[in-house]
């Protein structure tokens, strides 16, 4: 429709939101209208003007004294600028009436009678009008339109008096990430699968529930985040493919929560039972696989806690995965690398849960075969315990040696020359060699003889050691293999009466275990010896082979020798253990456990350069 006319009205006492009317034409009949509230940004920009042609998503149509007002929600500019068509009257009047009513001299009520909640609530074409928007029939027949004080929409009685919102049932029309807004009625953006986050499950007052999510990125460059509860997660889950593009429409939009959200937009698609997700197979590729914003690492230096950023370089260093005990009881896993760039700067990424295992192992292998390849992260999160690092999240992705021209950059200039210059760690003040000042060195007696581990909080240092001897007897125990949300259970358990696992934590059976290790081990220096305990990860470390398979060999298969002479193999091996030393009770004893969390073999070069620096001292 084009806009023939537009009139902006000013405040009053009752109506504290300016308010623009104007006069909209078919090319033979004309119609006065009202813009809502949440549109005056589009008047004010010049989204839409006098000439401009309109599509009408969301209206209302009110009856008053015989007169048809409409009062506009939402609409799409189709054309910005046209010629008048055809030669409109007003429905219904003469050529004066019509001017004095569209002056404000006639008989339609002033726009000071007609007031909108601000912002208005999210609405689409197909559902009932805004939310916060009460119609009320007065005594004089006014229509009134006043802020609900409820935070959901719950229709009055008198709404029916007013005539329905009419809806524009026309196809949507593909629009730009960029563009959506919530007060679009009807949209539909093509866009490719970028990022799928895992299924969770949660539990609140309103019951138990399961959610996923996934992020899109379209060929303007415009990305968002689209979220599923509960059944939609059932219908929804199976059909999203990284990688895939999909014509997605009929969601609503709310406000993105930045704490768990990295995207650049300002809004999150919640689809619903109307929702549509269409594969189009036909893709033409023209819109880009990912898109990355890399930051160099001298810029993580001075970025802001929790901030979620892209970053790339060199991996030079990859240490063994260990298990993390977290606060809610569950046990994870972490891994720590380090990054190098041409900045002059490295920083240390910690990979988190499946990264460890998945991409974790893989860049060990690599860098343990004295290859050092490229890593680059989407949606790292900084951290700035212990100098600046970045550590992954759910909605990480990790890129080994992608073919970026980034990527190619960093191995031209890392072959010839990079991998040679000294690079400054922003994770940690670092000593000549790669030694942290921030590790403890300590030998075994001094352990004793400071008191380590008895102050309230645990102590934390790294010892050069010998293995001296592993005990046999109880190297490993049964766990529970069941899963609690993702996680796996890994608590002790015992036979039963029916000859299954019974899990006390989980409180259920099952027909199988699993074995994990409980090693204890005796190390010693040139001060003394000691006990630690090594679990899984560094247990597994220290032997070279899984629990379950030197359970097996003593306990299943009875190769006594065989699994004698891989004990034996594993002593006298020299090892830099970092431990964690706490003073645990026993009963009414008090003891200090010693425990193993990162197992790294002696890098004699970089030794030698650190015990060079304290003689230099």
């Amino acid at each position: 429709m084009p806009v023939l006319e537009i009139k902006m009205i000013g405040r009053s006492q009752e109506r504290s939101q300016e308010r623009y009317r104007f006069l909209i034409s078919d090319g033979v009949s004309a119609q006065h209208a009202m813009v809502a509230v949440q549109l005056n940004d589009r008047v004010k920009s010049g989204q839409f003007e006098k000439g401009s042609i309109v599509q009408l998503i969301d209206y209302i149509c009110s009856d008053v004294k015989g007169r048809k007002l409409i009062v506009v929600l939402n609409m799409e500019t189709i054309v910005q600028q046209s010629e008048t068509i055809g030669n409109p009257t007003i429905f219904g009047e003469t050529d004066t009436e019509a001017q004095k009513t569209f002056s404000g001299t006639g008989n339609i009520p002033p726009p000071n009678r007609v007031v909108f909640n601000e912002p208005m609530v999210q609405h689409s074409v197909n559902r009932a009008p805004p939310r916060g928007v009460n119609i009320q029939n007065q005594a004089n027949n006014t229509p009134s339109f006043r802020p609900s004080v409820q935070p959901s929409y719950q229709p009055p009685a008198s709404y029916r008096n007013h005539g329905p919102i009419m809806k524009n049932e026309a196809p949507a029309r593909v629009i730009p990430i960029a563009a959506l807004n919530p007060y679009q009625g009807r949209w539909a953006i093509k866009a490719r699968v970028t990022a799928k986050g895992d299924i969770r499950r949660y539990n609140n007052a309103k019951g138990d529930g399961k959610v996923f999510s996934f992020d899109l990125l379209d060929y303007d460059g415009g990305e968002i985040r689209v979220t599923c509860f509960n059944a939609l997660v059932d219908r929804f889950y199976d059909v999203t493919e990284v990688g895939k593009v999909y014509l997605i429409s009929k969601g609503s939009l709310k406000p993105a929560q930045k704490n768990f959200n990295h995207l650049k937009n300002e809004w999150e698609i919640f689809l619903e039972s109307t929702s549509t997700v269409e594969l189009c197979p036909d893709e033409d590729g023209s819109i880009p696989k990912q898109q990355f914003s890399f930051r160099p690492i001298s810029d993580i230096e001075n970025a802001e806690n929790n901030t979620i950023l892209d970053v790339i370089g060199v991996v030079t260093s990859v240490n063994p995965s260990v298990p993390i005990l977290r606060k809610n009881g569950m046990e994870t896993h972490r891994r720590i690398l380090n990054l190098k760039d041409e900045s002059g700067k490295a920083v240390e990424v910690t990979l988190w849960g499946e990264f460890c295992n998945r991409d974790g192992r893989q860049l060990e292998e690599m860098v343990d075969s004295a290859f050092h390849p490229v890593l680059a992260i989407k949606a790292g999160k900084v951290s700035d315990f212990s100098g600046k690092s970045v550590g992954t999240i759910s909605s990480t992705q990790l890129f080994i040696n992608p073919d970026f021209p980034e990527a190619h950059k960093l191995r031209t200039w890392f072959d010839y020359g990079g991998k040679d210059t000294a690079s400054f760690s922003i994770s940690r003040d670092t000593m000549p060699g790669g030694v942290s000042r921030n590790e403890i060195r300590k030998n075994v007696s001094q352990i004793k003889e400071e008191g380590l581990g008895r102050s309230d909080k645990p102590d934390w240092i790294t010892v050069k050691a010998t293995i001296s001897f592993i005990k046999t007897d109880s190297f490993c125990y049964t766990a529970c293999p069941l899963m609690i949300g993702d996680k796996q259970c890994n608590k002790k358990v015992t036979r039963s009466g029916t000859n299954r696992w019974l899990c006390d934590r989980c409180n259920q059976e099952s027909d199988e275990c699993d074995y994990r290790y409980l090693l204890q081990v005796q190390i010693q220096d040139h001060t003394g010896l000691t006990w630690i305990t090594a679990f899984q990860e560094t247990g597994e470390e220290i032997m070279g082979c899984p629990a379950k398979k030197l359970y097996a060999m003593k306990y299943e298969l009875e190769k006594e020798e065989e699994f004698a002479e891989i004990v034996r193999d594993r002593l006298f091996h020299q090892y830099m253990l970092k431990l964690k030393i706490k003073e645990e009770s026993y009963g009414d004893e008090q003891r200090v456990k010693m425990t193993v969390v990162k197992v790294d073999k002696v890098n004699y070069t970089s030794e030698s350069k650190y015990m060079l620096d304290l003689l230099v001292r």
